[in-house]
């Protein structure tokens, strides 16, 4: 870790994710590297929970996530849940077909625009959420385990600040 002064005169922390490996070369320390970490949470998260609700409730995750944006927000536009949840809307757009083939959402047009589309979760789609909700908060639980509520606190500033920097990238 090394410090430099800025043009504001302000001294700021220079964090290495880098190390020299055996042949000299510098490479990424996968150790101290954040994208690795939050990659790595993210995939092993998708995955394990993907299978698990397609078993247990029938939809995947990406499914579930739009659900849940869905029970937040009733009756927004695929592109608004794809801001939300920052996934493609593409992907968005197949899970809510998925949704509306298995009777879990309505698609109506919105009059003002009818080249848009309103989405909303019907009767038996919040019946599954509400399913739903129950494990994957039986599943938080389980991941923040052992974590003080001011670490928690912490880590999630830390992570929004995360998440707004990604604009700047």
């Amino acid at each position: 870790m090394s410090t430099k002064t800025g043009s504001d005169g302000k001294e700021t922390v220079n964090r290495t994710s880098t190390r020299i490996n055996d042949q000299g070369r510098r490479v990424i320390d996968l150790e101290n590297y954040a994208p690795h970490f939050l990659t790595s949470v993210n995939s092993a998260l998708t995955s394990t929970r993907s299978a698990r609700y397609l078993a247990d409730f029938g939809v995947g995750f990406t499914e579930w996530r739009v659900m849940a944006c869905l029970a937040k927000d009733p009756d927004i536009r695929g592109a608004q849940i794809s801001e939300i949840i920052a996934l493609d809307k593409a992907a968005v757009s197949r899970a809510v077909s998925r949704l509306e083939k298995m009777e879990l959402v309505r698609v109506t047009r919105i009059p003002r625009d009818p080249r848009c589309k309103g989405i909303c979760l019907t009767p038996k789609g919040y019946t599954l959420h509400d399913r739903i909700l129950k494990t994957a908060l039986q599943q938080e639980a389980a991941l923040i385990e052992g974590i003080d509520d001011e670490d928690l606190d912490t880590f999630l500033r830390v992570i929004r600040i995360m998440l707004k920097n990604v604009e700047n990238l």
